[in-house]
């Protein structure tokens, strides 16, 4: 063969150059229609800009929504994703413009093996009937009624036998409280409650706490954003496919137990439903309702009603350990203890009395020890509903949402976000805004109670998310936080390992979700 002569060779440099050129001039041209944002690096983007250890709260520098305004651009890697920055953003985009931004956004680390089926992710109309057939189901078997309270309080006299059974020991509560919450779940889905010494149970619970660690570790954050070049590198982030397919053996087993033995006039569980459904529709070839979506969207309501929820709950036991005026140990008229509730401005004297009695004693006031409390209650119990309120916004648990993207070219706030963008929307921003909660890096219930002492509701409180993706189990689980932390509060004090003063409540964790820090304690009954 002949080599290239050196004029060929100088045509293909020059078509190659042209060609780059083109290429860098149509991407130019389509970002300077985005929204604005710093100038990102070759190949790596604004990764030098953003701090894997706390992304949500980099995002929240003020210095970025200054520059740039509320919908700004970032690049994670060489995929550009649109950041929605404040309430009155976030609102636009997920509740008046809901329909346009519902689709579901990359996330890489997790979508080589979900591959869009189940709820979570998916998107166009087998989410659509994925999520409406999931929400009837869940109502059908006691969502939002009184059935389901009363699981709930059968399900925390486990859980109060169990932190009974610590014998005042130092104890990690994590697996206690994931037993506790997914059990619920697990009742609506398979039909059944495990004890909390089941080792098929515990380990897959043990997995799926470890998966969302990983995806909300700084592994998880460098998969997500560099997912061709981490597929070659070892390292935690490919335990997720393995904890998969254990889950996924989990829910098979399940499933084919209740084909088994399946009465189609009188459906148990969720499984029976969605089996039921399959059946019904076996011979349209555009069905959502396939074996693979019923694995995938059982696992979807699995870990979203165990993990979530047992986290909150367990990152509510430190912050009552670091905060004990709130919980009820030291004395209510703690000069010292009201202090740190303080605002610029006028509190009343009814207020300071409220401030005054913390939750327990507000439990013991209404609830008493003869009964355990019931969602009735809590309408009388404001103090303990902010409490738990500022919990859930404190943590911001889930702090950019999970993604969500646009299923076209679409208008924004006088930019375009391009079609396939995966767009952030920032809660943390929303949770944490400073004129709707002053102080807001502070723990403090005020931020939820009226001068007058009565619960203050807030359009900013989106720990759920808002809009089409809202968390499906949002009401099971604002049931779940308040009976159980209400239960354990009136039973035990929870007792520090150390001096509160020393006790970290900064997540341990922090990207897909903000992890507590791991730790112990010791719980002494009253």
């Amino acid at each position: 063969m002949e080599p290239l002569g050196t004029s060929t060779v100088l045509l293909v440099i020059c078509l190659s150059c042209l060609l780059l050129s083109a290429i860098w001039k149509s991407q130019a041209n389509k970002r300077k229609k985005m929204p604005p944002g710093p100038t990102p690096l070759p190949i790596i983007g604004n990764a030098l800009q953003l701090k894997t250890n706390h992304l949500d709260l980099t995002l929240c520098k003020a210095s970025l929504s200054e520059t740039f305004g509320h919908v700004f651009t970032l690049h994670f890697g060489t995929k550009p994703v649109v950041v929605i920055h404040g309430y009155d953003a976030v609102k636009e985009a997920l509740i008046d413009r809901a329909e346009e931004f519902a689709p579901r956004g990359k996330m890489p680390l997790l979508d080589k093996y979900f591959q869009g089926q189940g709820i979570i992710f998916s998107n166009g109309e087998r989410w659509k009937q994925l999520r409406r057939f999931a929400l009837t189901t869940l109502r059908n078997f006691g969502m939002g009624k009184k059935s389901i309270e009363e699981r709930i309080r059968e399900e925390a006299q486990y859980l109060l036998e169990q932190l009974q059974a610590t014998k005042e020991q130092p104890f990690d509560p994590t697996f206690l409280l994931n037993c506790a919450t997914s059990n619920i779940i697990c009742s609506i889905v398979f039909g059944k409650h495990y004890d909390y010494d089941d080792k098929k149970f515990l380990a897959i619970m043990a997995v799926m706490n470890e998966n969302f660690e990983i995806v909300s570790s700084p592994w998880g954050q460098v998969a997500n954003t560099f997912p061709s070049f981490m597929n070659l590198i070892p390292g935690p982030h490919h335990r997720i496919g393995t904890n998969l397919e254990k889950a996924k053996a989990f829910v098979t087993e399940e499933m084919e137990a209740h084909k088994e033995t399946l009465d189609p006039s009188s459906p148990r569980d969720f499984i029976d439903c969605f089996l039921v459904k399959q059946d019904q529709e076996k011979n349209n070839e555009a069905s959502a309702f396939t074996t693979e979506n019923l694995i995938r969207s059982t696992i979807d309501l699995f870990t979203a009603g165990t993990e979530t929820t047992s986290t909150t709950l367990r990152y509510g036991l430190l912050i009552l350990q670091k905060y004990p005026e709130i919980e009820g140990k030291t004395n209510a008229g703690s000069t010292g203890v009201l202090l740190c509730f303080l605002h610029v401005g006028f509190l009343t004297l009814s207020l300071l009395r409220l401030l005054s009695e913390k939750v327990r004693e507000e439990i013991d006031r209404v609830v008493g020890r003869s009964r355990f409390p019931c969602m009735s209650d809590r309408g009388e119990m404001p103090y303990t509903d902010s409490v738990i309120h500022e919990i859930q916004r404190f943590i911001s648990l889930v702090p950019m949402s999970l993604p969500h993207s646009v299923g076209k070219d679409t208008p924004f706030r006088g930019y375009t976000i391009p079609k396939d963008t995966t767009v952030f929307p920032l809660l943390t921003s929303v949770l944490f805004d400073g004129k709707e909660f002053p102080n807001p890096t502070q723990f403090d219930p005020q931020h939820f109670l009226n001068k007058d002492g009565t619960f203050r509701k807030s359009d900013y409180f989106m720990p759920f998310s808002a809009g089409k993706r809202v968390c499906a189990g949002e009401g099971l689980a604002r049931m779940e936080l308040f009976l159980f932390l209400a239960s354990i509060l009136q039973n035990f004090r929870l007792k520090p390992l150390t001096d509160p003063q020393d006790i970290d409540i900064k997540p341990h964790l922090s990207s897909v979700g903000n992890v507590p820090p791991k730790y112990r304690l010791c719980v002494m009954p009253r």
